[in-house]
């Protein structure tokens, strides 16, 4: 059957291919500071590109025949891929649940955005971030509040001892250093 025939699915159950899952029963924390990137992401997706694709993709269906319009072709798929993410980030921002990390600023235990400094038992210090699951950023060091090392960290303090389980095996780490943004001055 020609492709031209077939129907595209606009169904939701290709929307999370590729992203992080939610726990089950769990919350989506996210930072202040990630909740208006994923927002701004959100806003420019409706009011700048999505509209942007819709106009070439109108310029395109004019040119005549559809099916060897690389334009057109193209122009659709972006089309797809721009909804996909706009259906995501609304989802998502519906459910997000906004925690400071600045509220536990100064204190040693951690919980959700603290920045921690640990030691491996090989010797290597290491520094993570503990952001929300749509915000963490590995390049940035930044790990979800639901990855293996969050896991071992959270409740923990400085100079603790947490048991790390991943599938290179277990080890334990010590917690050297935690630290929290300074909350916003007042006024």
């Amino acid at each position: 059957m020609s492709k031209a025939f077939t129907k595209e699915s606009d169904a939701d159950e290709d929307d999370d291919i590729g992203l992080p899952p939610l726990p089950m029963g769990g919350k989506n924390y996210i930072t202040p500071a990630g909740y208006a990137r994923l927002r701004a992401e959100l806003l420019s997706l409706m009011d700048e590109e999505r509209p942007r694709v819709v106009e070439a993709v109108h310029w395109a269906a004019r040119n005549g025949d559809r099916s060897e319009n690389g334009d057109y072709i193209y122009g659709k798929k972006r089309l797809r891929e721009i909804d996909r993410r706009i259906r995501f980030l609304t989802k998502r921002l519906e459910i997000a649940e906004i925690t400071d990390p600045s509220i536990h600023h100064g204190k040693e235990q951690i919980f959700f955005g603290a920045t921690v400094t640990y030691e491996e038992e090989s010797g290597l210090q290491r520094t993570v971030t503990i952001m929300g699951i749509d915000e963490a950023d590995n390049m940035q060091s930044q790990v979800s509040w639901i990855s293996p090392i969050a896991r071992a960290l959270l409740r923990t303090g400085v100079g603790d001892v947490a048991r790390l389980n991943s599938p290179a095996g277990t080890q334990d780490i010590e917690i050297i250093a935690v630290r929290y943004p300074a909350p916003p001055p007042i006024g």
